[in-house]
């Protein structure tokens, strides 16, 4: 019995490699697209970027490091059978998880509301560079926002499955496979941040 867990468990984590192997693959092509697009565009790229709220960018990163943090120490809190203190951990990732697309939310409002996004009128007779750079910036930034989104989802039914004992410390693979997602979306914000934050 204990040898079906262990080789279901390695097939899980396996799974879960994979499937951020392609999320890599699928962020890295944009990336590319974003780098060619900026050696063509730098200037106005330079200029965009000015735009958006650095503070705000910033925080965002703080949220999301300190939120990897706990669910890290989620995992190593249910190995030494702290059950309290796990669905504690978690429900502070979760909350930080909110935290950061409430933040989005704002900041993007901000920009919709000045006309600056993807399709208008007035954000096209400023130029292909700016159209280009606010074109990827709201895509790859929605896009990862989605990856919070269903990261916290995945973290919520772990949470609700950890609390009714379904989770344990000799059965907790799909905990970890959460915090591997969700250290998959810290890394690929850590990469964001700079391209579109910080290139002024």
């Amino acid at each position: 019995m204990t040898g079906e867990t262990h080789r279901d468990d390695l097939t899980s984590k396996t799974g879960m490699w994979l499937f951020l192997f392609t999320e890599m693959l699928l962020f890295g092509g944009l990336f590319v697209v974003y780098s060619v697009y900026r050696f063509r565009n730098p200037v106005a790229f330079h200029l965009a970027a000015q735009e958006l709220s650095v503070t705000i960018g910033t925080i965002n990163t703080i949220i999301l490091l300190t939120s990897s943090t706990m669910i890290a120490m989620s995992i190593t809190a249910l190995q030494t059978k702290n059950k309290k203190l796990t669905l504690f951990l978690l429900g502070i990732t979760i909350l930080l998880g909110l935290a950061f697309l409430v933040n989005k939310y704002f900041e993007w409002g901000g920009h919709i509301k000045e006309h600056i996004y993807p399709g208008s009128s007035i954000l096209a007779l400023r130029g292909q560079g700016d159209v280009l750079f606010f074109g990827l910036y709201f895509f790859m930034t929605g896009l990862h926002a989605l990856h919070i989104i269903i990261g916290l989802i995945f973290i919520a039914i772990i949470t609700a499955k950890i609390f009714r004992n379904k989770i344990t410390f000799n059965n907790y693979v799909l905990l970890e496979n959460s915090g591997l997602y969700w250290h998959l979306v810290d890394l690929i914000w850590i990469f964001l941040y700079p391209l579109f934050y910080l290139i002024t």
